[in-house]
Formats: structure tokens, C-alpha cells, sequence
């Protein structure tokens, strides 16, 4: 089983960008324990991170023809990309969205999601957990699918 794992805008500067908010694990820190649990479920990952819309939406297409599942943090553009919504509808593959805050206790505009509507589902506030606990989720649910 391989998964796609996509981080969006500004996740590269995890560790040193607002701490208080985010956590001071950085993305590599977060990278390793993905693959780590990855390794552990008997799955494959490939991780991604870009500040750039379309390099995430190029993944997503890529991902119907070489990945079980998408784990993706789509950062701010959770909240404005009707892009990264669609292309995850088109490609139909299961994803599980994840957020290192909790995106429903933030500002106004961080509480809508484009994502969620086309997600298995999404886990929020947990920090750096929330990428394991979405890999879980979205191992056993691909893994449901294939019994």
C-alpha cells in the first residue's frame, strides 16, 4: 500500500514558525515519524511539501496511478483552494485531511474547509500526532477497501 503525503504553504518553516501555534517539531521531525509508522503498518509514503498550488494539485494527479491514499495537510489553503478540492474529487482516491492546530478554535476564516467535503475525514489539534493518527486512519481505511 502507498500513500501520499502532501504538506502545503509554509509547513517547511515548521519548528521556528509561530511556535505557539504550530509546535516546535520541525517538518523533517514530522517526515521520519511518518515514514517510521509508515514502516511499522507495512505501507509505502511519499511526502511532499510545497508552497506552490499547483506542484500540490500535479501530486494529486500523479497519485491516481501510483498511490492507495492521500494524507494532506493543505495548510492555508484548506481555506481557499476550490483547485486542491477538486483535483482530490477527481482523482478518487481516499484522503484524510490533517491540521497541526485546531483549525475550529482559530480565526473565522481558518474554520471553513474545502477539503473536508471530499475527505474520508479530517483530524485537527493534536500537533505533529495529527499527521499519525490521520495515517492510521487512512491506512486502515484503504486496507478496509482492499479486504
Amino acid at each position: 500500500m502507498k500513500i501520499l503525503v502532501l504538506h502545503g504553504p509554509n509547513l517547511n518553516l515548521l519548528g521556528s514558525r509561530e511556535p505557539g501555534v504550530y509546535g516546535k517539531v520541525t517538518l523533517a521531525e514530522i517526515d521520519t515519524a511518518i515514514t517510521a509508522l509508515a514502516g511499522e503498518l507495512g505501507a509505502e509514503v511519499e511526502i511532499c511539501q510545497s508552497n506552490s498550488e499547483g506542484a500540490l494539485i500535479d501530486r494529486i494527479h500523479a497519485a491516481a496511478g501510483s498511490c492507495h491514499g492521500i494524507l494532506i495537510n493543505p495548510a492555508a489553503y484548506t481555506h481557499t483552494s476550490v483547485a486542491i478540492r477538486d483535483a482530490i474529487a477527481a482523482v478518487a482516491l481516499p484522503a484524510v485531511e490533517v491540521h497541526l492546530s485546531n483549525i475550529h478554535c482559530r480565526e473565522e476564516f481558518r474554520t471553513r474547509s474545502f477539503i473536508a467535503p471530499v475527505a474520508v475525514g479530517q483530524i485537527s489539534g493534536f500537533g505533529a500526532e495529527s499527521y499519525l493518527l490521520g495515517l492510521r486512519a487512512i491506512f486502515n481505511h484503504i486496507k478496509k477497501g482492499l479486504s
